[in-house]
């Protein structure tokens, strides 16, 4: 048992082996609204939670449909060394078809709460212990690997949870597992409950965050006994969703010396969940966010730049981030300097004042101030011409015709490069050609036309934020004519991303 509580229970035999995960992304955090995955999407979570190192893989649901089950079997055939297994509900059926897709497991879910024995099911106690008997065998003599679930444990009778899954571990099962279904659990009704499971057997715990307090739980689960916690990797799942697999892989790390999986791994990890299932990183989440190891005060900054553990409970490095000292309003002058050292950028103490200055006038606009943007005010501060590898030639649209069309001609580097374009109006089609034509892996994360002046001359102003690997920059541009705008936009922002290091592919490849 690990001890989270100081002093009880005892932690002598504590060892990196004692806590594993059970990932349950793809099935429990496909139930998430709106989730829906392709098989090759799994196949690809699937060999990430491997490549981490998560022991068992719960790859789905086999009783969901014939599509559902091919994609089972096709996690279940990509030799992981996880252990590959189907929820199961409580009929022999689930077990059949979980067997069909040559999964090395099933998790299979049982009532436990009077609300679901006598209201879901409409059964009784003793009933559902003898289905629960019955099917564990049933499972065991087919080489499955069993773990059973109390279904909404957290609001069951405990006598009864106890007796329950105590003839579950007598039938053969490998585990039980305590599940706070609806996550209705307090830490001290967890602690109570687990503390009696574990008494009988290897214990699993599954939490759901409805009331905030998943990881939690799952940390007072371990402290009472379970050995294996269900997570979800960005906690994605049904309602509030479950408890994330990386803020507790973090917690029991850093707060109790357990290892569980490769922590370097977590935030690719995340990455491709939140690709895949459509379900943004919040800025502000543990671990994984994209402001968990970001710095805009200016005290913070400073503190951060004298030492790295100043404002971090651990190094950014440890789960595959970067720290990143982002300018803003509250930017000071030792945070600016230092941003500029990262880039060689030499200023007198008058230069940087000037430079903290049009930060904060920027940032009081309600924009970001990016890399790209502090190059570009230190090069106005200093009086230089900014390079601009990407000119624009010429550009030629028509939205007459069924298809708007756009063509352009381009200037990068010297050599000349031309390309067309298609699109739902001529912006559109303008911005396409252009990118077509310099080939550039940056992504176009918002545009906006920001103003509009009176007369028949009118001046429009367009907005776009573009994003290059970790890099991104605002840029607009104003012209009479909006698609000539949003092009001359775009190349600003191309050419600010290049600045700070990037290249143009050679017409080569």
């Amino acid at each position: 048992m690990v001890d989270l509580f100081g002093g009880h229970p005892d932690t002598t035999h504590l060892s990196d082996s004692d806590v594993q995960f059970l990932d349950t992304t793809l099935r429990d955090g496909e139930q998430a609204p709106g989730v829906s995955l392709t098989p090759s999407e799994k196949a690809d979570v699937a060999r990430e939670l491997d490549a981490v190192g998560v022991d068992v893989v719960e790859a789905g649901s086999a009783c969901t449909g014939p599509g559902e089950r091919e994609t089972i079997s096709r996690v279940a055939d990509l030799d992981l060394d996880a252990t590959v297994t189907s929820f199961a509900r409580g009929v022999e059926h689930d077990v059949d078809l979980a067997l069909d897709c040559g999964v090395d497991g099933v998790n299979l879910v049982v009532p436990a709460s009077d609300r679901h024995v006598e209201g879901k099911v409409g059964s009784t106690r003793a009933d559902v212990v003898e289905t629960t008997v019955h099917l564990t065998e049933y499972a065991k003599e087919h080489g499955l690997w069993v773990e059973v679930l109390g279904e909404d444990g957290s609001r069951a009778d405990l006598d009864f949870l106890e007796r329950l899954m105590d003839a579950a571990l007598d039938a053969g099962a490998d585990r039980i597992c305590y599940c706070d279904t609806v996550g209705h659990a307090t830490p001290d009704r967890t602690l109570d409950a687990v503390s009696r499971l574990a008494a009988l057997g290897p214990t699993s715990t599954h939490t759901h965050d409805d009331l905030g307090l998943a990881v939690t739980n799952a940390l007072v689960s371990v402290a009472a006994g379970a050995d294996l916690v269900h997570a979800t990797v960005n906690g994605i799942g049904e309602r509030a969703g479950n408890v994330a697999l990386e803020e507790v892989a973090v917690a029991l790390d850093r707060g109790y010396d357990v290892e569980t999986v490769d922590l370097d791994g977590l935030y690719d990890l995340a990455a491709t969940v939140a690709s895949a299932t459509g379900v943004p990183l919040a800025p502000n989440k543990a671990v994984v966010g994209e402001n968990a190891f970001t710095h805009e005060s200016g005290i913070h900054t400073d503190g951060t730049l004298k030492d790295d553990a100043m404002y971090e409970p651990y190094p950014p490095e440890a789960v595959g981030r970067e720290r990143r000292l982002v300018l803003g309003k509250h930017a000071g002058r030792a945070g600016v300097r230092a941003a500029l050292d990262e880039h060689g950028v030499d200023v007198t103490d008058d230069e940087l004042a000037a430079v903290v200055d049009q930060i904060k006038t920027i940032a009081d606009r309600g924009r970001r101030v990016t890399d790209a943007d502090l190059l570009a005010i230190a090069d106005e501060v200093q009086g230089r011409e900014r390079d601009r590898p990407v000119e624009l030639l010429d550009l030629t649209a028509a939205s007459g015709g069924a298809t708007p069309t756009a063509s352009v001609r381009l200037s990068v580097r010297g050599e000349e490069r031309v390309a067309s374009g298609v699109g739902s109006g001529p912006v559109d089609a303008a911005v396409t050609a252009t990118r077509e034509a310099l080939d550039l892996d940056a992504t176009l994360e918002s545009y906006h036309v920001d103003a509009v002046t009176g007369g028949t001359d009118a001046l429009v102003t367009v907005e776009v934020e573009v994003t290059r690997g970790d890099r991104s920059v605002t840029m607009g541009a104003s012209d009479a004519d909006i698609t000539r705008a949003s092009v001359e936009a775009m190349l600003d922002a191309f050419n600010r991303l290049l600045s700070t290091g990037g290249q143009v592919a050679t017409a080569e490849t």
